[in-house]
């Protein structure tokens, strides 16, 4: 049915638009806009109305609207009710709705980034236990720190989803912040259901922007126009500045229709670090105060003309033309109405409203700092409770996001009149406002707990109302509150910190309380400083006198953890020190120290942590699971079981310590089990990708490689980003001799994570296997790009640089691993092996011993000692140790410290019948060689042949005869396509 009347709303516009003088300039530049082609140089696609509060400038971006709408355009008006894009653009979505132009495909995508958002608020406390830093021994990866989040610039102040804050990132190191990007992502990986969505919450600007410029454009395209205004922009521009920029001038997000106009309505000139580039596209309009001959115009218009009641209301208002409209509001008629000395300013804003019940409710309702029905009954006597209607029609309340607000220059005005004129109706009025958001905040929820309570929209709304009116009422004791609150959303939800602190200033400046101002300024400043970071906030917390010890003590647990999300070890360490001296059984300080030891691989001493946050809190399901964790990461895998056990004790369906538990099953030759436990714990968190590489993984063990290869791949359906599972997926596929595919699955994960090293290397033991020598040694090179202490990529390197015979670079490259990693016995015995090849076999010698000493079943370091003692003379040795070689690695089998590419039908089968004369033996082991082995194992032999033709009394002719043959082989292998 069609509607009858107009809607309260439209009688205010229609009302202000009748009555509206002034800026007749603007408003027809703005018409004639409309009257022009695109593609007229002539025609204006940006605006921008500024000038100082009270000027009007709320006003003319309202008659623009209006002006926009009569020539056909849909309109959507933003102002500082939203705090952030995604906000910015969900409430031009639902006024373009409601004018009939819904953008459906974006609604979608919003609401699914909301659930996906608030799902990884939830898990941020879980996160916080979450698995250490990620590499081939500890997959899951590590907790989020700052530096990974801002540089995901995603939204939330805790995950950077606002943009133009790009100084967040101004003081971590660029590789922290790569490395921190990579780990937040494996985070959501786990947590949501594809990399869509794991997209969408890192960067939701990224994706919710292209699907919004489109559909905008298709509206604009049905359309004569799109108008779009953003108020109050000194407010929201650094929120909006960046993205607003790029979706107007630059191609980033897709190309914006060319007859979407969008305003620009704020007190400040645009920043120039943003838009200098932009400043030739955009129609500046400054606004003034009224001039004399507007504000008469103006008065007229209400038939105020008497000439003394002008210049009363001239030298009052100053020609603001808010204050111009509010002087004359109820058409004073006489100078003696308007010029009463002992009045203020305020008193004349509502002098001619003689029902003293509206009089106190406008004085009222200016207290809190914005009002809605509920509140404003809150706020004023029972007598005025029917009366909002009433107050949403004065001109200096504006509708902003269904929320109604006191112009500014207004409202400041009689905050201070009411503090002044009564100090006890003042906090009286403001305690009843304080205990009114209590209550509702209490009552709403309950029994929520400390996270749940500061994300959730509406509940944060009453706190934040709840310390303004408090602070406002009694700010000497309510300030320590209020910094409390502060440290809660630290701890809780980042993301409210400015929203609390910007509180806390306006409370303090409303309420003149210099010591809330100075701290509101402090703490304000601290934010740009660290760039959203809450370090300095709390290093400033803590210098607030009076803080008892529990307090002093959640500081400092609360600012270990930021230190720790930075990667600044050495400070968070002293955090959680300094915690539990203030508080020695603080089960979560030591939980806490446990994760920093653990991210910093100390796992001896993360497991001391977690069993002493278990003696004090028994129950503690995060100190159970995180105590297996690191004795799996040691190698214990009998006492990881057992704390996985107390976990599922404390929680059967916890997934997190199913998987684990069954990963210390894999290691420990269980397999079945392994599997089972496994799949156990993807059942219960269908998209635990890291589960289902470890099927893979275990799959792998046992040789069902085609299994491993779909678990793989199950892992990459459900997060196409996961490096762990595209670097097992390689190795698989290397095992199984398919090189090209295995150098593409490596070469994906080192695309998604080129800063990590252990990557590289497997790609260059893959070109090894494939006699790709001479791109192995650039794949080892990369991975020292990364670390130049990687010992096992100084090994790697070694092994290519000997494959092409440059023996003495190899020799320093073995040494360089062995300075960090002295414990190498694959290091010292390649050592060996080049030392040999250069005739040094007194080094060689002693090389080989180090090697055995530490692995003293290894068939192939006896075979080459063999070579040694061979090439010395001393003949009987060199026979036992060959013949040791032989039996270690019998046909068919091979030793834990042989890879299988060595086993009885490798190089050892083929080398040492050679060295001890069994010709026949060694030409049917060749055959066998080239019949079923690796390229990697022909290349082997061959290069230990050349060692045995150095060798004083060596056959030269049969080693060369059966050379031969090898060498025919790579070089036809070689040129084979894979």
């Amino acid at each position: 049915m069609a509607r009858s009347r107009l809607s309260r709303q439209e009688l205010i516009r229609l009302r202000r638009r009748e009555g509206f003088v002034g800026r007749r300039g603007e408003i027809a530049a703005f018409r004639d806009n409309f009257a022009r082609a695109v593609e007229d140089p002539a025609h204006q696609f940006l605006f921008h109305v500024h000038g100082q509060a009270g000027v009007g400038k709320t006003s003319l971006a309202r008659q623009f609207e209006e002006t926009a709408r009569e020539q056909g355009a849909p309109t959507a008006y933003v102002d500082e009710a939203v705090h952030g894009v995604p906000e910015a653009m969900a409430a031009i979505s639902a006024q373009l709705a409601a004018q009939g132009h819904p953008l459906k495909v974006f609604d979608k995508l919003l609401a699914t980034y909301r659930e996906r958002r608030h799902e990884v608020e939830a898990a941020a406390v879980a996160a916080e236990g979450a698995p250490g830093p990620a590499d081939q021994d500890d997959p899951q990866g590590a907790a989020p720190s700052p530096g990974s989040m801002i540089a995901a610039q995603a939204g939330l102040a805790g995950l950077g989803l606002l943009p133009g804050v790009g100084a967040l990132t101004g003081g971590l190191d660029p590789r922290q912040v790569a490395r921190g990007a990579d780990r937040l992502r494996g985070l959501l990986s786990a947590r949501l259901r594809s990399h869509d969505e794991v997209q969408l919450v890192m960067e939701p600007l990224e994706v919710l922007t292209p699907v919004f410029v489109r559909e905008v454009s298709a509206v604009a395209d049905a359309s004569p126009s799109v108008a779009l205004f953003f108020d109050t922009y000194e407010r929201t521009g650094p929120l909006l500045d960046t993205w607003l920029r790029d979706v107007l001038v630059s191609d980033r997000h897709g190309p914006l229709a060319p007859n979407v106009v969008v305003t620009l309505a704020g007190q400040t000139a645009l920043d120039r670090r943003c838009w200098a580039d932009c400043l030739d596209c955009v129609t500046d309009l400054p606004l003034d105060a009224f001039t004399e001959d507007e504000a008469r115009q103006f008065l007229a218009t209400r038939d105020i003309t008497d000439e003394r009641t002008v210049e009363v209301i001239l030298r009052l208002s100053g020609g603001l033309p808010v204050l111009v409209s509010t002087l004359a509001e109820n058409r004073p008629q006489a100078a003696e109405a308007v010029d009463d000395p002992s009045d203020t300013a305020v008193e004349r804003f509502l002098k001619w409203e003689t029902d003293p019940v509206r009089r106190e409710a406008a004085l009222a309702a200016a207290l809190p700092r914005h009002v809605d029905e509920d509140i404003f009954r809150a706020a004023v006597d029972a007598a005025a409770a029917e009366q909002f209607g009433w107050l949403c029609g004065l001109p200096f309340v504006a509708d902003r996001g269904g929320r109604w607000q006191y112009h500014e220059v207004v409202r400041t005005a009689m905050l201070r009149l009411q503090r002044r004129r009564s100090p006890q109706t003042w906090t009286a009025r403001h305690r009843h406002l304080a205990e009114a958001a209590r209550r509702h905040r209490t009552d709403r929820v309950p029994d929520a707990n400390p996270a749940e309570s500061w994300s959730d929209e509406r509940q944060l709304d009453y706190r934040l109302r709840e310390i303004y009116h408090s602070l406002c009422a009694d700010p000497q004791p309510s300030l320590t509150p209020a910094l409390t609150d502060t440290l809660d959303a630290a701890e809780h939800a980042p993301a409210a910190v400015r929203r609390v602190v910007e509180t806390i200033r306006q409370a303090g400046e409303d309420a003149g309380d210099p010591e809330a101002v100075d701290w509101g300024e402090r703490m304000t400043a601290a934010l740009a400083e660290d760039g959203g970071g809450l370090i300095t906030i709390l290093t400033a917390l803590l210098g607030h006198p009076g803080l008892d010890v529990h307090r002093q003590a959640r500081i400092h647990r609360v600012r270990g953890r930021e230190h720790r999300k930075a990667e600044a070890w050495p400070q968070a360490f002293a955090d959680f020190d300094r915690c539990l001296e203030l508080e020695p059984r603080n089960a979560s300080a030591l939980f806490g120290r446990g994760l920093t030891h653990r991210y910093m691989r100390c796992f001896e001493r993360a497991a001391e942590d977690y069993t002493r946050a278990l003696e004090i809190t028994p129950d503690s399901l995060d100190a159970a699971s995180q105590l297996g964790e690191v004795h799996r990461l040691l190698g214990r895998y009998e006492q990881a079981m057992t704390e996985f056990d107390r976990a599922l004790a404390l929680q059967p369906r916890h997934a997190f310590s199913i998987a684990s538990r069954a990963v210390c099953l894999r290691r420990l030759g269980r397999h079945e089990e392994a599997l089972a436990g496994l799949e156990r714990a993807i059942e219960i968190k269908t998209d635990y990708a890291w589960a289902m590489a470890e099927r893979g993984a275990t799959y792998r063990d046992t040789g069902q490689y085609d299994l491993a290869l779909a678990e793989f791949d199950r892992a990459l359906a459900v997060n196409p980003t996961y490096v762990w599972a595209y670097a097992r997926r390689g190795i698989t596929l290397r095992v199984m001799g398919r090189y090209e595919e295995a150098l593409a699955a490596l070469g994906r994960a080192a695309e998604l994570h080129p800063n990590d090293p252990w990557v590289w290397a497997e790609r260059c033991h893959t070109c090894l296997q494939s006699g790709r020598d001479e791109q192995a040694l650039l794949e080892a090179d990369r991975a020292l790009a990364v670390d130049p202490d990687y010992a096992w990529a100084h090994l790697a390197r070694g092994t290519a640089l000997r494959t092409l015979d440059r023996h003495d670079e190899a020799l320093a490259a073995l040494d360089r691993s062995l300075e960090l990693n002295p414990d190498d016995a694959r290091a010292w015995g390649l050592r060996g092996a080049v030392s040999g090849h250069l005739g040094r076999y007194e080094q060689s010698l002693a090389d080989l011993d180090r090697s055995i000493a530490l692995a003293p079943e290894d068939g192939l370091t006896r075979w080459r000692r063999g070579l040694a003692l061979k090439a010395l003379g001393r003949t009987e040795d060199a026979r036992s140790e060959l013949s040791a070689a032989l039996r270690l690695t019998p046909d068919g089998t091979s030793t834990p410290s042989t890879p299988a590419s060595l086993m009885g039908t490798g190089p050892l089968a083929v080398l040492v019948r050679c060295a001890l004369g069994d010709w026949p033996g060694a030409e049917a082991r060749a055959a066998e060689l080239l019949d079923g082995c690796s390229r990697e194992t022909v290349a082997e032999t061959e290069l230990g042949l050349r060692d045995l033709a150095r060798l004083p009394g060596a056959d030269i002719e049969r080693l060369e005869a059966i050379r031969s043959g090898l060498i025919r082989h790579l070089r036809a292998t070689a040129a084979a396509p894979e």
